[in-house]
């Protein structure tokens, strides 16, 4: 896998609904940095993020990542990785495995791609 040198500052974001997530998400949002998005679930209104130049936005069904094998995350996180944002948002549709999804986050290969920061929560 291609990685850039310094790790991808990644942010995981829970809260109540997809749609109070990807607000969250859209006011943290750099617009100068190269960023992607993983975004467990639809929102029931309208979506408010889209790709642009400088935003990758990647949407999978909701079901626990971790319980699931991670393989979803595995595929989705390795195809982002490849592209080297500056920065990631993982929007998760529960917040029940949090700490173990952050475990997986800093295990190899992830540990040395990612520097996680302080969860968002909506």
């Amino acid at each position: 896998m291609t990685c850039s040198k310094t790790p991808t500052l990644t942010t995981l974001v829970t809260g109540a609904n997809a749609a109070e997530r990807e607000r969250a998400i859209a006011t943290a949002l750099d617009p100068g940095l190269n960023t992607a998005l993983i975004l467990e679930g639809l929102p029931s209104s309208a979506m408010l993020l889209a790709n642009t130049p400088r935003l990758h936005v990647s949407r999978i069904a909701p079901g626990c990542l971790c319980c699931t094998g991670n393989l979803v995350m595995r595929v989705t996180l390795n195809r982002i990785l490849r592209q080297t944002p500056q920065r990631l948002y993982i929007g998760l549709a529960t917040s029940e495995h949090l700490e173990r999804i952050r475990h997986f986050l800093s295990q190899s290969p992830y540990g040395n791609l990612l520097q996680l920061t302080k969860d968002l929560r909506t």
